[in-house]
């Protein structure tokens, strides 16, 4: 193949997307990328995290040049599967766009590691020396970049294709923390007698990135949740049996389910009026950002066990407490948020309420404060909290001689130079600036919007742009 087309790049995209790869499960993509590899006779590696990189050598004239490094992850965000071990993403185009029928895309980062694949299988380009890496558990962890060897990579210059914002440079993300909180519920058996149940549903919103969708007025499903339930625990009995809020850890909750009951007669009818009060505060709220979202109150079987009413009070003390969108919004850079916090999932397990939050800021010691205090919270009521996940703030010289050269690429290919931005959103970045001394790191991509939610789509012209970007960056860094 003489250069990477945009045709190509989509062809890999379609296959690499025919092997699940949820995060904490690329086993498969894992192997599915070593085969990629063998079939081209590239040399690789692969870790015990699942991490592949894969080689090819410089092209003449180019042997004595610096290697590139092409990062990308290979899990996704998995949202609207009913089985995201088994289910493969079908996409479909749609007026200049690409998405999926009913689940996530996995545009996000599945379009730039097929655009890294597409060069590797290409005869006819200029390049010095590639490494093509591909991490794990990006999405929820970053556990792959983390645990990354010292010595699996040689270059010092990266080329992140890992981007949404296609008219940017992003050579700055947030640092975080994602935490897992475990509240003992000590479920009892339901009441007897005369109660009415009824199972509640939020849903329609349009969630998305827990870090960049974080301050666009959208209704996180955990809000209207606890409104409702507090709503009737304040004028009735109420005992809740479970509460399933949200799809991922790193995603707005576009959705939740309670499961309760009341006593019959006043208490079951305010119960159902609820959901026209609900459906209306929605709409007051949420109308012009989130206008999907809406309430529905069905009756439903009787469960067998509720939490009791110590339990309950202490899970909605804890949702209350902790904070849930934006926290601080940055004084040096315009419209970027500083500081947030996204409750991601709530559910049952085990007699135990588990809830996931995602500190975000562009300040280490701010991410480490906030997630402390979350953690106090729930401590004070009972629960423990469990670190998954903290990724340091990663800021990169937006001035150097790298980043000018990618910009200028930009206006000789494109015809105009692109901003250059931090972003509140997470990179592996600062796990590899801290491992590789001296690396300097370029984020760029085609535009994808609605990334980590079943309306994520990806702009094809974008891709094509981006592709060319691409080809001439690689010749200019000799």
């Amino acid at each position: 193949m003489e250069r990477p087309t945009t045709e190509r790049i989509l062809s890999i995209f379609k296959e690499l997307n025919g092997v699940p790869r949820p995060s904490h499960h690329e086993e498969r993509v894992a192997d599915w990328l070593c085969n990629f590899a063998r079939r081209l006779n590239l040399p690789y590696e692969r870790d015990a995290e699942n991490c592949v990189v894969i080689r090819k050598p410089a092209t003449p004239g180019y042997e004595s040049s610096e290697p590139i490094v092409l990062l990308n992850h290979m899990d996704m965000v998995c949202v609207g599967m009913n089985d995201p071990l088994n289910d493969p993403v079908v996409a479909c185009e749609e007026n200049g766009w690409l998405r999926a029928r009913g689940t996530s895309l996995g545009a996000d980062n599945g379009i730039g590691l097929s655009m890294a694949l597409a060069v590797l299988e290409s005869e006819g380009l200029e390049h010095p020396a590639l490494e093509v890496m591909t991490t794990t558990n990006e999405e929820d962890g970053m556990t792959g970049a983390a645990r990354l060897g010292e010595n699996f990579l040689s270059g010092r210059k990266v080329i992140n294709l890992d981007s949404e914002d296609y008219d940017t440079i992003t050579t700055g993300a947030a640092g975080a923390c994602l935490q897992l909180h475990r509240l003992p519920l000590h479920p009892m058996a339901s009441p007897k007698g005369k109660y009415r149940w009824y199972r509640i549903r939020f849903e329609g919103g349009l969630g998305g990135h827990s870090g960049v969708d974080i301050n666009k007025g959208r209704c996180s499903a955990v809000i209207p949740a606890w409104a409702i339930l507090a709503a009737i625990y304040n004028e009735f009995d109420l005992w809740l049996s479970d509460i399933r809020v949200g799809e991922a850890n790193a995603s707005i909750a576009s959705t939740a389910e309670l499961t309760l009951c009341v006593p019959s007669g006043e208490a079951s009818e305010f119960v159902k009026a609820q959901e026209e009060s609900m459906n209306r505060w929605l709409a007051e709220e949420y109308g012009s950002g989130d206008a999907g979202m809406h309430c529905t109150v069905t009756k439903c079987e009787r469960a067998d066990t509720v939490f009791p009413t110590e339990s309950f009070l202490a899970m909605m003390s804890c949702l209350e407490q902790i904070p849930q969108g934006v926290i601080a919004m940055s004084t040096t850079m315009k419209d970027t948020v500083e500081t947030s916090n996204n409750v991601g999932r709530i559910r049952t397990e085990n007699g135990d309420l588990l809830v996931s939050t995602h500190t975000r800021s562009f300040s280490d010691s701010e991410t480490e404060r906030v997630s402390r205090e979350i953690a106090a919270t729930f401590a004070a009521a009972g629960g423990r909290s469990e670190t998954v996940m903290t990724a340091p703030a990663w800021q990169e010289d937006s001035g150097s001689a790298f980043i000018d050269t990618v910009s200028d690429t930009f206006r000789d290919v494109l015809g105009w130079k692109p901003r250059r931005v931090a972003m509140h959103f997470v990179l592996e970045a600062g796990f590899f600036v801290r491992r590789f001394p001296g690396m300097q790191i370029a984020c760029i991509g085609p535009r994808i919007i609605e990334p980590h939610s079943a309306s994520e789509r990806v702009e094809l012209k974008t891709i094509d742009d981006i592709r060319q970007v691409l080809i001439e960056l690689l010749r200019r860094l000799k």
